[in-house]
């Protein structure tokens, strides 16, 4: 297959866009590959996990009559400041998580639904932390069913959770 940019050299890169259901293939050699990564694909505009980060960032300290603050906090340890965080979407040092973090806290929810991470277990090890993290869950829905106050639900899982408990306990042993 050649390059259907050029016609001259064999295709090696192979873009995929889907965009409304509606699919789009395009066969690149290296050379063209480099000059359409340079134009963005032609495709759509560049995204990286930097500006998605310093565009939710820049809202969060921006006011909303105004435009983003220019400088803000310090970093205390590395100088960076929240406009310049704001503008690049990377963190100076390990500190400005301490420095920054109650703002981060705030774009971490909005990006995973949580601040804190939970992770995964993998099926096959499980064992003790899969139970664990089963239990944390049960106590989470308990929690809902009784705001929600459906009693019977909550006592369902208190037993759940209990015969869990149970279990934890009797393999820590």
């Amino acid at each position: 297959m050649s390059c259907e940019r050029c016609q001259e050299r064999p295709a090696v890169v192979h873009l995929t866009e889907i965009i409304n259901n509606k699919k789009r293939t395009i066969h690149l050699c290296e050379q063209c590959a480099r000059e359409v990564q340079a134009e963005n694909f032609g495709l759509i505009p560049q995204m990286n996990l930097h500006n998605f980060l310093a565009g939710l960032f820049s809202n969060q300290i921006a006011s909303p009559f105004s435009t983003p603050v220019e400088q803000g906090e310090k970093c205390p340890s590395c100088g960076l400041s929240e406009g310049q965080f704001a503008q690049s979407g990377l963190l100076g040092c390990g500190d400005c998580y301490r420095q920054f973090g109650e703002r981060l806290d705030t774009v971490f929810r909005r990006i995973h639904g949580t601040s804190r991470h939970t992770g995964k277990v993998p099926e096959r090890t499980g064992g003790k932390v899969k139970l664990s993290k089963d239990i944390e869950r049960l106590k989470t829905r308990l929690r809902e069913v009784i705001g929600r106050e459906e009693f019977e639900e909550a006592a369902k899982l208190r037993d759940q959770i209990r015969i869990m408990e149970k279990q934890l306990a009797g393999e820590g042993d």
